[in-house]
């Protein structure tokens, strides 16, 4: 009995042990989340002001045309997959992956940039074809990283390149909820016009320097570079909602183990404390 007892208090202040990192844990993750959001929105504006202006470039031109617009029949696939750098956020790295596979599931040529050590580690793995490892830490990725990456992704476009380039993050949604997404970086196919106008008007045709298409070709880069580091800041901020989100549910399980295993100890001493009543009485009696 006494063996038991000294067992099972080891087991609670080594719970405990474990309750005081994930609480830690929690917090830290709560604190970054709220400067992770706000980084995203800030984010956004810019990304909605380079949007504007190739569709006011594509749409304000008669003879408009560039590589960035057009649907091609080429079937070699790029994602781009942002994923996190460590473990302990639930299902957010899992849940990713499972998704990322279901996507590239019925594409037989598939390459694959990944973003985030758990990105790299889980496509060496299953021997995915990788384009680059240069970008392996989220975390150390900056604006002037994601304009590098949007170069690269815009050099190996079009011709004997990719012929579909996606972006594969998790989406914020609330902080219980985080969605894996896809969407498409390259062609451009929002941006792809008929030249003709729905409403019958006349377009306001702007003249560009040298031309309309370099222009466009020009801004292409800035503006998936603004998607990229928008998706990072994003998938930056579902990563610690998903974290804080596990690390609570550890600390609420560990203070629950905790709460059993005290009761437990109480009964086996006041059961060793009776039967040394017990045994001291029986002894007075003979």
């Amino acid at each position: 009995m006494a063996g038991s007892m000294k067992a099972v208090k080891l087991r609670i202040k080594s719970v405990q042990s474990t309750m005081q990192i994930t609480k830690a844990m929690q917090l830290v993750a709560a604190s970054k989340l709220r400067k992770a959001k706000e980084k995203a929105d800030n984010s956004k504006p810019y990304l909605e002001t380079v949007l504007a202006t190739l569709t006011d470039i594509a749409n304000g031109n008669n003879d408009f045309r560039s590589i960035f617009t057009k649907s091609n029949d080429n079937d070699k696939w790029l994602y781009v997959v942002i994923a996190g750098d460590r473990g302990l956020a639930g299902g957010y790295n899992s849940n990713l992956f499972k998704f990322v596979e279901k996507e590239i599931k019925d594409k037989s040529n598939v390459t694959v940039l990944p973003i985030g050590k758990k990105s790299v580690e889980f496509f060496k793995h299953r021997n995915v074809p990788i384009l680059t490892e240069e970008y392996a830490e989220v975390a150390k990725i900056n604006i002037s990283d994601c304009f590098q990456i949007a170069k690269l992704l815009c050099g190996s476009y079009g011709g004997d390149g990719f012929g579909h380039v996606f972006l594969c993050y998790t989406n914020f949604v609330s902080m219980l909820s985080q969605v894996p997404t896809a969407t498409s970086l390259l062609p451009l196919s929002d941006l792809k016009t008929d030249n003709k106008e729905s409403d019958g008007k006349a377009k306001d045709l702007i003249l560009y320097e040298p031309n309309s298409e370099t222009v466009f070709d020009t801004i292409v880069p800035e503006y998936l570079a603004g998607i990229l580091y928008t998706s990072i800041n994003i998938s930056y901020a579902s990563e610690l909602a998903a974290r804080r989100t596990a690390m609570e549910a550890a600390t609420d399980n560990a203070e629950e183990m905790i709460e059993n295993l005290s009761l437990y100890y109480n009964r086996a001493r006041q059961a060793s404390i009776t039967q040394e009543i017990t045994e001291i009485v029986a002894g007075a009696e003979s």
